[in-house]
């Protein structure tokens, strides 16, 4: 432990509206505004570290209002502490949203699963994070809470850039919202869930890139295509100009395959790091897009 445990102070909200309150106060002079802290996976790896600034931290982990998993007939609200375990497990995920349930099954062990959480993983604004581009893919909505009131805004707006967003201080992530897709029947359209993730190694590592897609369509051509990235740009990114390469009617044919990677090369943002360079996680992006529309000639073909 190289941080010095007495620059911090800690306190466990007992209450929804207690912690709304505490993160409305004005700024301590020296520690600053009190700061939200959910699972915990990330900020104990920079307390840890002696990377973790001197502060005030708000333990949200016991407050029933944040948690909870609500299925209705248009929607899937997931508390903003729903962690990646609970994601995995649930049936309805698995069966609806497996791009969510498979990003969860990948981020890091198990017991980073069962303690990180889907608003933490937000909230922490990584490019490199495993659950933003399958949230990106599938339309997601958020709902920010602060003491003053409460505002749903869609998840593509949500990042800004490089670990920023548009929380405002004294705002939460209250919850995450899925709209279903259609149940299956003879008028809806089949659906492609396509979610890659390329690190050093099979299992937790972070990720290099990371593509999450969700496609609609049949043999005349793609009626619908969320294409989402990770690792690839400043934020999470939601690639709308390669999803409209690929969009009408006709075959992805190999012409428009190239096509399609030419734009992504172009729509992209990757950078060196210590991790990959950016010339590899481009090849691999444009790689990952060949796979996701063989995987949509194959199985469209055949319905």
């Amino acid at each position: 432990m190289r941080s010095y445990l007495p620059d911090f102070t800690a306190e466990r909200a007992g209450s929804l509206p207690a912690a709304l309150h505490r993160l409305a106060e004005d700024p301590h002079p020296q520690l600053g505004p009190w700061q939200p802290l959910a699972g915990g996976t990330d900020l104990m790896v920079l307390l840890a570290a002696g990377k973790l600034p001197p502060g005030r931290y708000l333990d949200l982990w016991g407050l029933a209002e944040l948690r909870g998993i609500e299925v209705t007939a248009d929607y899937v609200d997931l508390g903003a502490l729903t962690t990646y375990s609970q994601v995995r497990e649930h049936p309805l995920l698995a069966a609806e949203f497996p791009l969510l349930a498979q990003a969860a099954a990948e981020s890091g062990a198990l017991a980073i699963q069962n303690r990180g959480t889907l608003g933490g993983n937000i909230a922490n604004a990584s490019p490199a994070a495993d659950s933003p581009p399958a949230l990106l893919a599938y339309g997601a909505e958020l709902e920010l809470v602060a003491a003053h009131g409460s505002r749903f805004l869609p998840y593509a707006d949500f990042h800004t850039g490089y670990k920023k967003t548009l929380l405002q201080p004294g705002e939460l992530i209250r919850r995450v919202r899925l709209p279903r897709l259609p149940p299956p029947g003879p008028e809806a359209l089949p659906a492609v869930h396509f979610y890659r993730k390329v690190g050093t190694r099979r299992a937790q590592a972070i990720s290099k890139v990371c593509l999450a897609a969700l496609v609609l369509g049949d043999e005349q051509g793609l009626r619908v295509c969320r294409l989402a990235l990770g690792s690839i740009a400043p934020l999470p990114l939601r690639c709308l100009r390669t999803e409209a390469e690929l969009l009408g009617p006709g075959a992805l044919t190999p012409a428009r395959v190239a096509a399609a990677q030419a734009v992504l090369a172009e729509e992209i943002k990757p950078i060196d790091d210590i991790r990959s360079s950016a010339h590899y996680r481009r090849r691999v992006a444009q790689n990952l897009l060949a796979q996701l529309i063989g995987v949509c000639n194959l199985s469209l073909r055949s319905r």
